[in-house]
């Protein structure tokens, strides 16, 4: 439940209010927009009578919430969520591109990809120390090592890093050694794991599930915020239809349709989308003139040899070709960068 204050409601006021609810049982959201104040409720509010509450004294209007979702909900929190890393911002008019390899394979090779990309004007840098991969024999990551050659890149380049979380007993390394935990595609309603994550302060980039709808997405963000962690980055990674083309199905109207029902940032990862690396320019550059608030592009210092998704991933040269074209469309949708 939504309730909008009138203008001029002071802050006192505004305090007295969220503790009665609170005294009711109530968690209580406040979001101080231009001109008024926003309360939003959250618990069981059917058995609250939605005439009484707009006789309040400095109530305006009361609006029922009837998505599952609340924390997330835009009509909870109108202004766009910014997620700021090390300075680092995404969402609300800024925009960041994350990049690097799927798979830590070596100190040189993630050193050397960290400073490319870095140069070409990445501002986070990704990297798979443990992967999930479909068949157990294929190459599944450097697991702790990988974690502190990522510390070692970003000691020599300053980008913060990302890194895909896999298991709860992983939380502690993963809150100690990694800027920004990133939950895959295949453990997006992972709940237990979703659950650990909300008890963590790392910002968290959530990936679609394969074949999730939106709701379930918002929803599966809901698990973490509801453990206390806010800072929640939305990541359309295509999804899983008919065609077989293309490894999956880059969903542009998730983007508008993400932007509307909530106000987490939301970034694309064209690189698993397409699955092939001369899609991903493309694809790229429609999620950008969708209003994307990022990218999420894998990058190798030699495709033909990655141990993992080289197929999809650019080389340092077309990476920075790909910048260079991006930047003026990146300009025009976000103005304030």
């Amino acid at each position: 439940m939504v309730l909008i204050l009138k203008q001029g409601t002071s802050l006192e006021d505004i305090n007295a209010m969220v503790e009665e609810f609170n005294d009711m049982g109530f968690r209580v959201g406040v979001t101080n927009g231009i001109g008024c104040s926003i309360l939003g409720l959250i618990g069981d509010t059917k058995s609250l009578d939605l005439g009484a509450l707009e006789l309040m004294d400095h109530v305006e209007k009361v609006l029922r919430v009837q998505e599952p979702y609340k924390l997330a909900n835009r009509k909870f929190h109108p202004e766009s969520t910014i997620v700021d890393v090390d300075g680092v911002k995404i969402g609300g008019g800024h925009f960041a591109v994350i990049a690097g390899p799927c798979s830590v394979e070596s100190e040189s090779q993630i050193i050397s990809v960290a400073r490319s990309v870095k140069a070409s004007g990445a501002k986070m840098l990704r990297g798979g120390a443990y992967k999930p991969r479909t068949s157990p024999y294929s190459f599944q990551g450097l697991e702790v090592e990988g974690l502190d050659l990522l510390i070692k890149a970003k000691a020599e380049t300053g980008l913060p890093i990302v890194s895909e979380l896999m298991s709860p007993k992983l939380c502690e390394i993963f809150e100690e050694k990694v800027d920004v935990i990133q939950i895959g595609a295949r453990n997006m309603q992972n709940f237990d794991l979703l659950k650990e994550v909300g008890k963590m302060s790392r910002p968290v980039v959530l990936k679609r599930g394969l074949s999730n709808s939106y709701e379930e997405w918002v929803m599966s963000a809901e698990y973490i915020m509801a453990g206390g962690n806010n800072n929640v980055i939305l990541c359309e990674r295509g999804i899983r239809t008919f065609e077989n083309y293309t490894r999956n199905t880059l969903d542009i109207s998730a983007i508008p349709a993400i932007k509307k029902m909530s106000h987490l940032p939301i970034i694309v990862d064209p690189s698993h989308a397409g699955g092939m690396s001369w899609m991903v320019e493309s694809l790229a550059l429609a999620a950008i003139a969708a209003g994307a608030d990022g990218l999420m592009i894998e990058v190798h210092n030699d495709p033909q040899h990655a141990l993992s998704d080289g197929q999809q991933s650019l080389n340092p040269k077309q990476f920075d070709d790909f910048m260079k074209k991006s930047f003026p469309l990146v300009q025009a949708f976000h103005p304030g960068m």
